[in-house]
C-alpha cells in the first residue's frame, strides 16, 4: 500500500474510533491497529514487536508523527491533566477525498475493531493484544492457561487471572474476525 492510503486507513480508524467513545491517544491508535493487522492478516504492512507492556509498531509511531507534520492528525487536550487526544487535521479532508475506495474497502475491518475494542482503556487493550500476540507468535501449547502464564512472564504486572480473561476474549474476537471477508487485491 501506498503513504496515503494508509494515512487514509489511519484517518477513518481514528474516526470510527473516537465516534464509539474511543480516547484515541497515540497508545490506543497502536493497539487497535495491531489488532487489525493481526486479525486480518497484516493489510497495512505494518510491522510489530512486543515493546514494554505491548504490541508496538516503531513504523507506525513514525507514520502517526509524520501525519502530524503533514497537519493530517493533530494532538488535541481533551481534559487538563491527561493524555492527548489523535484528531484529524486539516489536511484529512484531502486525503480522505483521495482514497475513497481504499477507506471503503477497509470499512468492515475498521468498524470491526472500533466497535469491538473502541471502549476500552489502554491497560485492557495492552492485556487483550498482549493475548493475541502470544495466540500467534509465541510457543505455547495453545491451552489458556499455557497462554495466561506466559503473558505474566512477559508482563509481570498482568496477573494469571487478567491474562486467561483476556485470552478468553481475544479467543471469541478471532471466531468474530472470521467472519469479517476481506481482500488484499
Amino acid at each position: 500500500m501506498k503513504r496515503l492510503q494508509i494515512d487514509a486507513v489511519l484517518l477513518s480508524l481514528i474516526e470510527h474510533m473516537g465516534s464509539k467513545g474511543s480516547w484515541c491517544g497515540e497508545a490506543h491508535i497502536q493497539k487497535a491497529c495491531y489488532l487489525l493487522e493481526e486479525l486480518f492478516g497484516n493489510p497495512l504492512g505494518l510491522e510489530f514487536i512486543l515493546y514494554k507492556h505491548a504490541p508496538y509498531s516503531f513504523d507506525l509511531s513514525d507514520e502517526l508523527t509524520a501525519m502530524r507534520a503533514d497537519n493530517v492528525i493533530e494532538l488535541r487536550t481533551k481534559v487538563q491533566f491527561y493524555g492527548s487526544s489523535l484528531l484529524p487535521a486539516e489536511n484529512s479532508q484531502l486525503i480522505i477525498s483521495m482514497y475513497p475506495k481504499t477507506i471503503k474497502k477497509f470499512e468492515p475491518l475498521v468498524k470491526f475493531i472500533s466497535e469491538n475494542f473502541a471502549s476500552y482503556g489502554v491497560p485492557t487493550l495492552e492485556k487483550i493484544s498482549t493475548a493475541l500476540y502470544v495466540t500467534r507468535k509465541e510457543d505455547t501449547d495453545g491451552s489458556i492457561e499455557d497462554r495466561s502464564r506466559r503473558i505474566h512472564k512477559l508482563e509481570p504486572h498482568v496477573t494469571v487471572e487478567e491474562a486467561c480473561e483476556a485470552i478468553k476474549n481475544i479467543d471469541l474476537i478471532i471466531e468474530e474476525a472470521k467472519g469479517i471477508s476481506f481482500s488484499t487485491t
